[in-house]
């Protein structure tokens, strides 16, 4: 298995992002509401036993993380308690590293749990926390462990829900120490006390946590973009992206307003987790080099499709891939990893949505108008295209020493930039039977004069009640007869 992951047109080792901060277990016990007690005028709650647990406030900001397909750890304090085992093992389930998750006897796994209605209407909720200060031996162990593991993450996140574990001194500290690293910090700001962020690169506060950090109001979009400069110039850090609910989000620096986007959202039903979901993907994109605008970009239609679900739930790249598609925005392509159990899973959630999948598969060495043409009326033929490519082994397998001419990561990023192709996947294998067989898709398109019965994976896709199209290459157009045209040349 390869240690690489490939998102949005990119080939790229792994980012390592470490969150820190207080982790909570969020629990959702769904019921009706019929009638109102006769003991007490309140309303009955009548169970209906399909009760939800997901991971909390820096859990589920490290779960969103993870989703997106970075390795990611999460640095914490949670108590040797059910909520806490509950929590630890939803981790796990996400592929989290725990190992530097703190499991401390007699403190109190943070917890809320919502009762919710009908119509997802949120009826009561009942918090657990420890209410006494976190031990400092908690803290020393927690800092001894990120000193001898900070030179391995690419970006540091700090979410501090105020709930004891992100203390001034252990914040400063943390922010100090990967300054030395030159790892990047971002912080989801909750707390009144600037100077407990200063140094960081990026500060993410909320309207209200904005006007509270700096004493000023932020009502208004000119309010809220003085107090967002001010911020940054006070707090000595390089940008602060305030998140402004339904007028979008602002990002300034110590010169003012650097860019303003509006809210991605079509439907609100739960803001729970909106927070941590748009700083997710702003450091995951961070991490893989995009640039600020670009990150803050993605992590507003993040946050959109966050709001339109229910509870603090995790939101999958291929979401925000067809929401910015929808919107008409240019992205590329996403390479998928097929080594990924989370790539096929993506193709999964897709085909689960309603969409018709179409698959193709080819080297695509030199691509050429024949290809096009080819591509283009697979595509008609649904609603996502998803292309196999042959890794470069396997073209040099079929095609010989010398090819193939443009090594995967090239031909890759080429077919990535077709605004036709949706999902580009490598594989290693001379065909594609065991990739078609994952993914099952609805339509499976060949190129040329085969017959059905001859093209690989047609019995695995009719027999799921699929189709299979062949279509006619353009004459005199193929990958083989341009590089001969080259050495007659």
């Amino acid at each position: 298995m390869r240690d690489m992951i490939f998102v949005n047109g990119e080939h790229r080792a792994m980012s390592k992002i470490l969150v820190i901060g207080d982790a909570m277990l969020d629990s959702y016990h769904f019921g009706d509401v019929k009638r109102i007690s006769p003991e007490a005028p309140v309303p009955v709650f009548l169970e209906t036993g399909n009760n939800r647990y997901s991971p909390g406030g820096a859990a589920n900001v490290a779960v969103n993380v993870a989703a997106i397909g970075d390795s990611t750890s999460l640095l914490a304090v949670v108590g040797n308690d059910e909520y806490g085992r509950i929590l630890v093992s939803k981790l796990n389930d996400s592929g989290i590293n725990t190992e530097n998750m703190i499991i401390k006897d007699g403190y109190r796994t943070i917890s809320k749990l919502r009762y919710i209605g009908s119509g997802n209407q949120q009826i009561l909720r009942v918090d657990t926390e420890d209410t006494s200060p976190i031990p400092e031996d908690i803290f020393t162990e927690a800092y001894e462990r990120l000193k001898t593991e900070i030179p391995k993450y690419s970006l540091i996140i700090l979410s501090d829900y105020l709930k004891g574990f992100l203390t001034e001194k252990i914040t400063a500290k943390v922010i100090k120490l990967a300054n030395e690293y030159s790892v990047p910090v971002l912080v989801d700001a909750k707390d009144t006390n600037i100077s407990k962020y200063r140094g960081a690169m990026l500060l993410k506060p909320n309207r209200r946590e904005l006007s509270h950090l700096t004493k000023m109001s932020a009502d208004t979009f000119d309010d809220a973009v003085a107090a967002a400069t001010v911020l940054c110039k006070n707090a000595s850090c390089k940008y602060v992206l305030a998140t402004l609910g339904a007028d979008g989000m602002i990002l300034c620096d110590e010169s003012g307003l650097i860019k303003e986007i509006k809210s991605a959202a079509s439907e609100v039903y739960d803001v729970t987790g909106a927070g941590d979901t748009s700083i997710a993907y702003l450091a995951a994109e961070i991490s893989k080099g995009k640039d600020i605008e670009t990150a803050m970009l993605i992590a507003n239609y993040a946050a959109g499709i966050q709001v339109s679900k229910v509870g603090a739930a995790v939101v999958y790249p291929d979401e925000v891939f067809s929401a910015m598609q929808g919107r008409g925005l240019e992205t590329n392509a996403c390479i998928l990893d097929q080594c990924r159990d989370d790539a096929l899973a993506l193709l999964a959630r897709v085909k689960k949505s309603g969409k018709k999948i179409v698959f193709t598969n080819g080297c695509f060495d030199i691509l050429h108008s024949g290809h096009i043409s080819y591509l283009r009326k697979a595509k008609e033929s649904g609603d996502i295209l998803v292309v196999g490519i042959n890794s470069d082994e396997s073209v040099k397998r079929l095609k010989g020493e010398g090819r193939p001419v443009n090594d995967l990561k090239d031909r890759e990023m080429v077919l990535a930039s077709l605004s036709f192709v949706d999902y580009v996947i490598p594989f290693d294998e001379d065909t594609p039977k065991e990739l078609i067989d994952s993914i099952i898709p609805d339509v499976l398109v060949k190129g040329g004069d085969y017959s059905v019965e001859e093209i690989v994976g047609a019995d695995v896709v009719t027999a799921n009640g699929g189709e299979v199209k062949v279509i006619d290459y353009v004459p005199g157009r193929s990958t083989t007869g341009i590089i001969e045209k080259m050495r007659q040349g």
